[in-house]
Formats: structure tokens, sequence, C-alpha cells
């Protein structure tokens, strides 16, 4: 097992943080996550909104990881879970990947927050725990894949201000 974290901050206040990563996907910024489908969303008796929902993911795997894994699948589904608190100004968002479960799993957790010291902007704080099962080399394994999500996250955090403005922009039309 391999533990991945990492935080971002984002310039904008929590709201708008928050209405912006309900619509983040698909967006043309990040061709990855190519569907998203509602499966349930509501709202509980002390009004936190609860989403249900499954994203088909066009992410791959290196060559390398396919070959130990045995599987040339590239295309995987994500259960994910969210539920935004107005009231304590906090969302959690889960996400489970449904595929390949039996080789690999990745659960992964997000919660922003209004920065406690300025209003003006939200902390995203995300974190993994990489798991490969059944094969050799496990170590090695999660260990590339945590590499691979914190060399995705710092090309995204170069874009992720731009991905919550375009979605944030979808909102208004």
């Amino acid at each position: 097992m391999k533990i991945w974290s990492t935080e971002h901050v984002f310039s904008y206040p929590w709201e708008t943080v928050i209405k912006a990563a309900m619509r983040k996907y698909p967006n043309p910024m990040n061709p990855n996550v190519v569907g998203v489908d509602v499966l349930d969303r509501g709202l509980d008796a002390e009004g936190r909104l609860h989403s249900h929902r499954l994203l088909s993911t066009e992410w791959g795997l290196p060559a390398i990881v396919r070959a130990i894994l045995g599987t040339s699948q590239t295309q995987t589904y994500v259960k994910e879970h969210s539920i935004v608190d107005p009231e304590e100004k906090k969302m959690e968002l889960c996400s489970k990947n449904i595929t390949l479960t039996n080789l690999i799993s990745v659960d992964e957790r997000l919660v922003y927050r209004p920065h406690p010291d300025n209003s003006d902007v939200t902390i995203l704080t995300q974190e993994a725990i990489i798991t490969v099962k059944g094969v050799s080399l496990t170590s090695y394994l999660e260990g590339m894949m945590a590499r691979r999500m914190s060399a995705n996250a710092r090309k995204v955090t170069r874009h992720k201000e731009d991905i919550y403005i375009y979605a944030s922009s979808e909102l208004r039309c």
C-alpha cells in the first residue's frame, strides 16, 4: 500500500470552487475523464447535498504496468460520492476505481474548505491510497503509480485554476 497526498490553494471563495468542482468533468482541459453519470443526488435532513456519480475515464496505465498486470485495458470506471455541507463550508469527495479491482485499487479523498485565515481562497487537500494486489513487484508498482499521480498533480496544478474558471463559466450560461 502506498499513500500519496497534496494540497492546492484556489484564489476563489469556497462557494465558487464548489460550484465549479461539481461541474468540472468532462472538459477540454482534462480529456481523461470522458463521461460522468449522476446516479443519485439529494439532500439529507441536515441540508447536506449527497451525490453519487460514475466516471468513465481513459487514463490508461503505463505499458510496463499493463505488461506486469497482464491487461491491455485502458478505459476504467470510478465511483464517486460527495457531500457538500453549506453550513460547515466543507465538501468531501471520495472516489474508488471499480475496474481492475482484483489487481489495483485507488481510494482517493478530496476535501475543500475555506482557508482559515482568508475566506476569499479555498484549500483543497487530496490524498490517495494505492494498493496493487496479486502480482510480483507490488511495492514497485505502487510507488510508480504514486509518482505518476504526483507528476500529474504538478501538471494539473498549473491548469487547475483554468479548469475551475472554465467550469465556473459554464455555470453562468
